[in-house]
């Protein structure tokens, strides 16, 4: 399939694309990615629209395009351009080519030994000096910024490209090549999903004939008079098996066999290896002509030294710049998991020593969305509305997790979960966990009543237990999680579960309790025992308590109300309910929790059973 060719007053102000699939309609524009023309303003942001037919380009104006496009020297609205014509917006001309790129392969009798072949060393390369080292390195200093501003590998390769013919003077073509590793060969190309066969080499979807274990990234070539690229396969996996500068010198202006040239328009190649982890098997191919005769020191490659090294530099630089934008995005990743504070915190270490799973004592928080099933019942043609709704409610809890120097560990449904303890022990894990929780309910309750908020008749039901478990990066080879494993999880996801039998917001296990109690001031957090409970489908008893936040505006108990409920338990256990009654009553009405006592005594007629143990057990999940 042929390019097109933006070409626009300076040399760096250029690109090349492919064509469009057949059929597909894309917008030529100065901020249309891919297809964007940056360095020129008098092309307006979005100009025409461009469709291939598979023979030629049509090309229409849109309306809201200030200036006009020329074809065929003529002003022209919209027009149907063949291969080998151009046409010119502002300063930038467009030109439609069909340069072939073809793989010689070292069983190709095309492809015979070169008339020189010089390996170069980095460190080499880098012991000699530049003669124009000013442009060098002003070309170079432009590499981070390309890096940082590529919309994906094809825009970054693409300006790479055009970076090296810049700072390469001599060279005729250069191109961005990636060796395959032998399971990539023998599968699908990753740019064209095409099968590669057994033949040297193959057409692809693109027009350009690909190898079983090569793969052109992107190309150009210096002017639009160039003919096709022709890339010698042994040069390049020389390169890549000696991870150096390889250079092959083919000259038809000595007294030897013309075919030893690769074409009829390159007399020497060399291929340097882009040697990065982010970059596997990727290298840089650059193929000029002589100007004149060569002499001796030109069969060495002295002559191209300077080529030579500012190539392996910038090699080099495309490389660590990679890795680092690599490790970049694989560190902002970690942040959708881990509060800024545990990121600083981790900053340096080897991340398979930190997510190493490890047992350690944690306080995980379970928080499930209430209202959902009516939402979903009213909202039944409007689902994508609700899902964005959901999300904003998941967003909440997230949020207060990763605020509160959490973990974000997993997500069911419409519920999320989150844990402290690791990867950094911290003496106040349960505190903060307790502080997430509260937050998390009193944005719901904040934005509940109001009809117009993503948030509204959304409710929060938390569970919150402490205690030890396995934590770290979890899970099978195809499926790996950074959470946490252990009876406490499963705990404080039945705790959130029983607030809608309890009728509390928050439900917090035994340790977490204790802990509050003899660590952290009432004016701070609150907890008050609930009662002591049998959840169904467990073996166990156990105490189970209310976090609350401290008295004052956001609460409707006192401390006083606190604890007349907990004086009316402890007689509710010791079997005098008269007296629990009585207590009970000391309460607001508003309080929803002393319902479940209230309703418990009232339905066995304030008279505790004769084998009364104190322990209530619930129906169900």
């Amino acid at each position: 399939m042929p390019d097109l060719i933006a070409q626009g007053p300076r040399p760096q102000d250029r690109w090349r694309r492919a064509l469009p699939q057949v059929g597909e309609e894309t917008v030529l524009g100065r901020t249309a990615r891919p297809w964007d023309i940056g360095w020129d303003d008098r092309i307006s942001r979005a100009h025409a629209n461009m469709t291939w037919d598979g023979t030629k380009l049509h090309v229409n104006r849109l309306p809201q395009a200030r200036n006009a496009i020329f074809y065929q020297g003529k002003q022209e609205d919209s027009f149907a351009a063949e291969v080998g014509e151009h046409f010119v917006i502002g300063q930038t001309t467009f030109t439609l080519l069909d340069q072939q790129v073809s793989f010689s392969g070292s069983n190709s009798p095309e492809d015979v030994p070169a008339f020189a072949e010089q390996t170069f060393s980095a460190h080499l390369l880098r012991q000699n000096k530049y003669k124009d080292a000013d442009r060098r390195i002003e070309a170079l200093g432009k590499l981070p910024d390309i890096i940082a501003s590529a919309a994906d590998d094809q825009d970054l390769c693409s300006q790479v490209v055009n970076l090296l013919l810049q700072g390469v003077p001599q060279a005729s073509y250069v191109a961005i090549l990636k060796l395959k590793s032998a399971a990539e060969a023998s599968d699908s190309s990753p740019a064209t999903g095409l099968t590669v066969a057994d033949e040297e080499t193959q057409q692809d979807a693109a027009g350009l004939k690909t190898s079983p274990d090569l793969e052109i990234l992107h190309w150009d070539c210096r002017g639009l008079n160039r003919g096709d690229l022709r890339p010698s396969s042994q040069l390049i996996k020389t390169a890549n098996k000696t991870q150096e500068s390889v250079l092959h010198v083919w000259s038809r202006t000595v007294d030897v066999n013309p075919s030893f040239t690769q074409s009829e328009n390159v007399d020497w190649a060399f291929c340097t290896p882009v040697v990065s982890e982010s970059c596997p098997g990727w290298a840089i191919y650059v193929a000029g002509n002589f100007a004149g005769p060569i002499g001796p020191q030109d069969k060495n490659g002295e002559f191209l030294q300077d080529d030579l090294k500012f190539t392996e530099l910038t090699a080099t630089t495309l490389g660590a710049l990679r890795q680092v934008r690599a490790l970049q995005r694989r560190q902002d990743g970690l942040r959708n998991f881990f509060a800024p504070v545990v990121m600083d915190a981790l900053a340096g270490r080897d991340p398979e020593q930190v997510l190493a799973p490890r047992e350690t004592d944690v306080s995980v928080l379970f928080c499930d969305l209430r209202g959902f099933s009516q939402q979903s019942e009213d909202a039944a043609d409007r689902l994508l509305e609700l899902l964005q709704r959901v999300s904003d409610a998941l967003g909440v809890m997230t949020h207060h997790i990763l605020c509160g120097g959490g973990v974000v560990g997993d997500f069911h449904g419409d519920a999320a979960m989150g844990f402290w303890g690791w990867p950094i022990s911290t003496s106040n894990s349960i505190q903060h966990a307790c502080q997430a929780a509260l937050a998390i309910r009193a944005e719901f309750e904040a934005f509940s009543n109001q009809p117009d908020h993503p948030l509204a008749d959304f409710r929060a039901g938390l569970g919150v237990a402490s205690g030890s478990a396995v934590a770290g990066r979890i899970g099978t080879t195809d499926q790996v999680k950074v959470t946490v494993f252990g009876p406490v999880v499963n705990l404080a996801s039945r705790l959130e579960g029983m607030t809608k039998q309890l009728q509390a917001s928050i439900l917090v296990d035994e340790p977490t309790a204790d802990w509050i109690r003899s660590n952290v001031s009432r004016d701070v957090l609150r907890v008050r025992r609930v009662a002591k409970v049998l959840p169904f489908g467990m073996h166990t008893p156990l105490v189970v308590s209310e976090l609350l936040p401290p008295s004052g505006p956001s609460s409707i108990l006192s401390n006083e109300h606190v604890d007349a409920y907990e004086t009316a338990l402890d007689h509710f256990l010791a079997g005098q309910w008269h007296e629990a009654f009585r207590f009970l009553h000391q309460v607001p009405a508003e309080d929803q929790v002393k319902d479940f006592l209230t309703v418990y005594i009232a339905q066995h007629r304030r008279i505790a059973p004769p084998d009364w143990q104190g322990v209530i057990e619930l129906p169900g999940k």
